[in-house]
């Protein structure tokens, strides 16, 4: 197997996601906060996966995620960054800013602070917008555990990661 510089399930998630997508002529364009680009990481670790991936961002801070992709400064204040109302703004902001047919986003608690009671860490939320469908996007909030210890913060996202690639499947 060739040299990749993530894990392995992570690699064959993606090829996937390449492979499954270019099948049916689908472009998927993602916006990350917890996972740091790991998600546009994994796909371009794929030969061939510029005939699917369109873009990435990655909007780490609240102020990126209403500069670069339009979540109303109101949905985070009111139900802040981890939340399905602040990822489905994110979803439909990289969508309308993109030539892609679908698209993810994802924000969560990677640890090992910054969680609360509500929210604590391995809290992650996913959306996807697909572009022309009906209705309200899909969304998701899972909780991962394995969130503590020296290597919890690496394991939420990798788990994160996974979930993400997972939604870019047709």
């Amino acid at each position: 197997m060739p040299l990749t510089l993530l894990p392995d399930d992570i690699t064959a998630l993606a090829a996937r996601v390449v492979a499954e997508n270019a099948a049916v002529g689908r472009t998927v364009a993602i916006a990350e906060s917890c996972t740091g680009g790991l998600v546009a990481g994994a796909l371009t670790e794929i030969a061939g996966s510029s005939a699917v991936l369109d873009r990435g961002f990655v909007t780490y801070s609240n102020e990126a995620k209403m500069e670069m992709l339009g979540v109303a400064s109101d949905i985070i204040e009111t139900f802040g960054a981890v939340s399905v109302a602040c990822v489905w703004a994110m979803a439909k902001g990289v969508l309308e800013r993109s030539n892609a047919d679908v698209a993810v986003a994802v924000s969560g608690v990677a640890g090992p602070g910054g969680g609360t009671l509500h929210k604590p860490v391995g809290t992650v939320v996913f959306a996807r917008v697909i572009r022309d469908a009906d209705g309200e996007p899909d969304g998701e909030l899972k909780f991962f555990e394995g969130g503590e210890g020296p290597d919890g913060r690496a394991t939420i996202r990798h788990q994160a990661t996974l979930c993400a690639l997972e939604l870019l499947l047709p």
